[in-house]
């Protein structure tokens, strides 16, 4: 079972409860050590604990980073496509009629596919939006192709080829940020276990330190739990959206550009 799978409500819970029962497992491991040995004291056990938590703290920072640039490159990415969707519109002009016609019109719903991929909700919206993208891109390659075709030399065609190909490479890019990347399974689990691995230390060291479970305890719980969720909540598909604006501002060009008077 992939981590994405997992509602998110579920999993903030299911991590609370893992976090509470590391950290009790140490307290009452700690007790009972305490009880056996007055030699067990808390020096010790207190550099040992730090430097779990430390290791715990540095995972949790890696892997958020993951998460960040991710976020990051995809807000990046729409200014690219929006960029290169305008580039690619303003090419088609060199084409000759009817595929110049045609070719505006599709660029203009392959936009509007674009835009609908972010707004789309589930894998079979995802799944029906980009099989329409891909329709639209099939169509404008064999435009673009059989342009190009009529005269093998000429650079206005092999300008508007590269546009149309930039084009399809930046939405790859954006599908496989967006859809497909996701943190490593194994990465997980190095989270998980060293954060039960802190828990059970610094619980350790409390009931090494003392002889009552202290309720501040829930507050370190739900910290740690919070930032595995917020990690988790990043990571998966359509729950966080980059602005679409650029986007948004070349399909109002493409609209002005239509409604122009000639």
């Amino acid at each position: 079972m992939r981590v994405d799978s997992i509602p998110i409500w579920l999993f903030f819970v299911g991590t609370t409860l893992i976090v509470l029962a590391s950290i009790f497992t140490g307290w009452w491991l700690g007790r009972g050590a305490r009880r056996r040995s007055e030699d067990e004291n808390e020096g010790p056990v207190s550099g040992i604990s730090g430097a779990v938590l430390g290791l715990t703290a540095f995972m949790l920072v890696f892997t958020f980073s993951i998460v960040a640039e991710r976020y990051d490159a995809r807000k990046a990415l729409v200014r690219e496509d929006a960029n290169a969707i305008r580039t690619t519109y303003l090419r088609s002009s060199f084409l000759p009629e009817p595929d110049q016609t045609e070719t505006k019109v599709l660029i203009g719903q392959y936009l509007e596919s674009r835009l609908e991929f972010v707004r789309a909700d589930g894998a079979a919206s995802f799944d029906k939006v980009r099989l329409e993208t891909d329709r639209i891109q099939r169509r404008l390659w064999q435009i673009a192709v059989s342009n190009a075709e009529k005269d093998m030399n000429s650079d206005v065609a092999a300008l508007y080829v590269e546009s149309l190909n930039n084009v399809f490479e930046i939405n790859a890019s954006r599908v496989a940020l967006g859809v497909q990347a996701r943190i490593p399974d194994a990465v997980w689990l190095v989270l998980y276990t060293l954060t039960v691995l802190g828990m059970i230390a610094m619980g350790y060291h409390a009931g090494v330190a003392s002889k009552k479970w202290s309720k501040s305890t829930l507050l370190l719980a739900l910290s740690f739990t919070m930032m595995n969720t917020v990690i988790a909540y990043l990571d998966r598909p359509g729950s966080t959206h980059v602005t679409q604006q650029p986007l948004m501002d070349v399909q109002a060009f493409i609209l002005a550009e239509n409604t122009r008077p000639e």
